[in-house]
């Protein structure tokens, strides 16, 4: 499996760190640019789509709930792009009307974001790509899971589950169902997943980039390959759960049976779907770590400091984070019940009820 493009820069961090002392004392001194002080700066937090529901869910609750905890008069600007590039940019330019001091960057269209870390930082506003990079221009720091990694996980769990169960038949093979094609997080996961793929010697029949991760989009283009191979799709490596909803949603419409689909994001929908036996997995991912994470950095550069990473990708300062597969066999384990992503009560509805008590779930 091919890595990220990651290098370990400590003594880089270091020095980068020591030369911006001095900055950041007068930094600190002076409030910044715009929002007021450190004690009551203004941080917005821009994010990309309503196609994922984790973002309302939970990486909007959690940032704000890190960031009051850090700075009780610190105010978090929230906005959701609704998958509209123009959208987002017009977000962020009134979020430095206002006067942020950070921006927090989830971008709908990863090219089309540059032009908002410059602007952003031509004024001395801080930017923090989160999720989703921005590879064209240096963002001042990077909170993200290792999108790569996840592409490559998922990709494998299927083939490794395909394998176990036996030949696949002649002329079959999987279909691959990539992210938005302007979102280089999605660019990173299709490139995991071919890792695990392409040299698995499963066929690959056909892959989609699915514009905007729509989950409706995904489903036509996965009703029109039933019709491509009848009876031939022994597998769908989809890169999250929405167009893994999708996938599944067009094998059903099309009275077929569903094959072992991906998925990736851990979503209540999702976890249901793998409790009925509909979805073979999903990426939880620690959301929880990384929404805090990037509230910390957040409040950081509020202060004048400047983080520091585990990891340098498009020669940014990183935070990456690994996340966890997750099938009916560990859902108990690491996603659903006490003290886990999901709660019991939430997945486990009347219509979950049969599949919740195979898996031990109460």
């Amino acid at each position: 499996m091919k890595q990220l493009p990651l290098r370990t820069s400590a003594a880089a961090l270091c020095a980068t760190t020591l030369l911006l002392s001095a900055t950041a004392c007068s930094s600190e001194a002076s409030g910044g640019s715009g929002g007021g002080s450190a004690k009551n700066a203004k941080i917005a937090f821009l994010m990309p789509d309503l196609a994922s529901t984790r973002y309302e869910s939970y990486d909007a609750p959690l940032f704000k709930a890190k960031v009051k905890e850090l700075c009780g008069g610190c105010q978090v600007l929230y906005q959701n792009a609704g998958g509209d590039a123009a959208k987002q940019q017009q977000q962020a330019n009134s979020a430095l009307a206002q006067g942020v001091k950070v921006i927090v960057l989830d971008p709908v269209d990863s090219a089309a974001a540059a032009s908002t870390v410059r602007t952003a930082q031509s004024r001395g506003v801080k930017v923090i790509a989160y999720d989703r990079p921005v590879p064209a221009v240096r963002a001042d720091y990077y909170v993200s899971f290792d999108n790569e990694k996840i592409g490559a996980m998922i990709g494998q769990s299927l083939v490794d589950h395909l394998k176990g169960r036996g030949p696949v038949r002649d002329g079959g093979g999987i279909l691959q169902v990539n992210g938005s094609p302007t979102d280089a997080a999605a660019g990173l996961i299709k490139k995991g997943i071919h890792s695990a793929v392409d040299d698995s010697g499963l066929k690959l029949l056909a892959e989609y980039d699915t514009p905007a991760w729509e989950p409706g989009k995904a489903q036509s283009w996965v009703s029109g390959q039933i019709s491509k191979f009848p009876g031939r799709i022994a597998g769908v490596v989809a890169a999250n759960d929405g167009t893994g909803g999708g996938s599944i949603a067009a094998f059903k419409a099309a009275g077929v049976d569903v094959p072992p689909v991906t998925g990736n994001d851990a979503e209540l929908a999702a976890a249901q779907r793998i409790v009925n036996g509909d979805q073979y997995n999903t990426i939880s991912k620690p959301i929880r770590t990384v929404a805090e994470s990037a509230a910390v950095a957040a409040h950081a550069f509020v202060r004048g400091e400047r983080p520091k990473g585990n990891a340098t990708l498009f020669d940014t300062p990183s935070e990456l984070f690994t996340p966890t597969v997750v099938t009916r066999e560990n859902l108990a384990e690491v996603l659903v019940g006490d003290g886990k992503p999901l709660k019991t009560g939430d997945v486990c509805t009347a219509t979950y009820a049969r599949g919740c008590a195979e898996l031990g779930l109460k």
